[in-house]
């Protein structure tokens, strides 16, 4: 990923902020026959307990998904990488004063993105595949009024789907994250992007903060 110097993450509590917002991942491997594969899927953050270990990501996949016999053969799919996409959006030179006084001005996109490298393995294991989605129904049920919980549908039924998928655990070795904001601008031009993206996009006020530097 192209890193220019204003644009860049520096801070790892930053990317996993990103990560935290926006779980739905793009997991991209190589398989056994040399094709690069992507796989759509949430996948959760689970910090180092100690100076000893490291980061990881959780989630699961498909038995069927082709991914599971290459990584079980130990095929070099084990190197991964998930990119996580966080708030994004076009950025019209309609916006900006400058179209009025000079016109020399161009669209863009602005955007915040994580890329996460590491290696992954299967885990293959009843209890830990309950816990794991045991905490990603309490993820993203957490908020509701009448949040679902795994224990409301019948025991049999939750291990019969648990054996449909295989764990899957990526060990993060290296992180980088991207926030194109219009940093560069001025901040007539980046509350000009921050006003249209709650005027003509419907954007939150937090959405169009950090799509335009005005965070």
């Amino acid at each position: 990923m192209h890193q220019p110097s204003r644009f860049r993450m520096e801070q790892r509590d930053d990317c996993h902020r990103v990560i935290a917002e926006a779980p739905f991942a793009t997991l991209v491997t190589n398989l056994a026959d040399g094709q690069l594969s992507a796989d759509h899927l949430p996948l959760l953050l689970q910090p180092a307990e100690d100076d000893r270990s490291r980061d990881r990501l959780i989630g699961h996949v498909a038995r069927a998904n082709p991914l599971v016999p290459c990584l079980e053969a130990g095929d070099d799919g084990g190197d991964a990488l998930a990119i996580f996409h966080g708030p994004h959006a076009y950025v019209t030179p309609g916006w900006y004063p400058a179209k009025r006084e000079h016109g020399r001005v161009v669209p863009t996109w602005n955007y915040q993105v994580v890329h996460v490298h590491g290696r992954l393995r299967l885990i293959d294991d009843p209890d830990w595949v309950l816990d794991m989605v045991t905490a990603l129904t309490e993820r993203f049920e957490g908020g509701r009024s009448s949040p679902w919980r795994v224990e409301d549908a019948p025991e049999d039924y939750i291990a019969g789907m648990c054996r449909a998928i295989v764990g899957i655990e990526l060990t993060i070795e290296r992180i980088s994250g991207k926030h194109k904001a219009s940093q560069h601008k001025s901040p007539e031009e980046r509350n000009a992007i921050r006003e249209g993206l709650c005027r003509e996009y419907g954007r939150t006020e937090w959405e169009a903060a950090c799509l335009s530097g005005r965070q």
